[in-house]
């Protein structure tokens, strides 16, 4: 598959800070790619770079082929940003805005059919400031495509949205995707990224250190599937005597690796042997979320330690 954006040792320093120290990365066409890291890791200076808003230091970068910096115009005709915390003229309606952007960009964008789109056509005459934080990210990603984009940038579209926004916006990235156009989208929520995306790169101090499909960087990185059930230090002894697998306690929790989904019913059987009381069982898989907490935490840890004066 063709790739809509190519990444190759891309740098952006502000004096002696790397704020971007030499990432790689590409985008498949049709791709929904969400690009994680904490708050300073390097995410909304890649981003802006991408997008043209900010020259690199060192590197190369294609968006569509084109470079963001040297072809900013053409490539801005082919692209849709909405922005974190996206914000408008406060008595503009959503008709009246995707008017604006219409003529900004000589395009005939249906109004009606773009909020349509975003299930807001019911607020398609109520001035910006009456709309809630959802409607206005709605709205947002209404502007977004008024240009017909190939690539939509998308910077924490459902930051503070109740659950039912969320799943609306969600929807619309879903229909993109089926659309063929790719989604280059940022977030906090990592369940969304692992949920939504096709691929995933993680920067953190300005490197990629996790990048791939949300299976492959848990598969990589992440603890092995575990059974856990409510029971006592004395039963997570009993079940490493006889089962000779890595057994944890913590607290009123026992925890047993599982090599196969099918190793299920041998612990099970194990743990009715032992006479020990016990309740409630479920299998336990890390997620997406857990494995970034871990990477990033991993990070600062051995950054601190080398900081350290010896």
């Amino acid at each position: 598959m063709a790739s809509a954006i190519e990444v190759r040792g891309l740098v952006k320093r502000y004096g002696p800070l790397a704020a971007v120290a030499g990432i790689d990365f590409s985008v498949p066409t049709g791709a929904v790619f969400a690009f994680l890291g904490p708050n300073g890791a390097g995410k909304t200076t890649t981003t802006e770079i991408l997008e043209g808003l900010r020259r690199r230091t060192d590197g190369t970068v294609r968006v569509l082929g084109l470079d963001p910096w040297e072809e900013g115009r053409p490539l801005h005709r082919r692209i849709g940003v909405i922005p974190q915390d996206f914000r408008f003229f406060e008595k503009i309606t959503p008709k009246e805005a995707i008017e604006y952007y219409r003529t900004l960009f000589h395009t005939r964008a249906d109004p009606g059919a773009l909020l349509a789109e975003v299930e807001l056509l019911d607020k398609i005459d109520a001035r910006f400031d009456t709309l809630s934080g959802g409607q206005k990210q709605k709205l947002g990603l209404a502007l977004a495509l008024t240009n017909d984009p190939e690539i939509c940038f998308l910077d924490e579209p459902t930051t503070g949205l109740d659950p039912h926004a969320r799943r609306a916006i969600w929807a619309v990235i879903r229909k993109l995707k089926r659309e063929g156009r790719t989604v280059f989208l940022t977030t906090h929520y990592l369940e969304e990224a692992e949920l939504l995306a096709d691929q995933v790169a993680i920067i953190h101090r300005g490197r990629i250190i996790a990048a791939g499909t949300p299976g492959e960087i848990i598969r990589a990185h992440g603890y092995p599937a575990r059974l856990s059930v409510e029971g006592s230090a004395e039963l997570a002894a009993y079940l490493g005597r006889e089962l000779h697998v890595p057994v944890y306690a913590e607290g009123s929790r026992v925890e047993v690796e599982l090599s196969d989904r099918r190793d299920a019913l041998r612990i099970l059987s194990a743990i009715e042997a032992s006479g020990l009381p016990w309740q409630s069982f479920e299998t336990r898989q890390d997620s997406l979320e857990n494995v970034f907490v871990r990477l990033v935490g991993q990070m600062d840890e051995g950054a601190l330690k080398s900081e350290a004066p010896g």
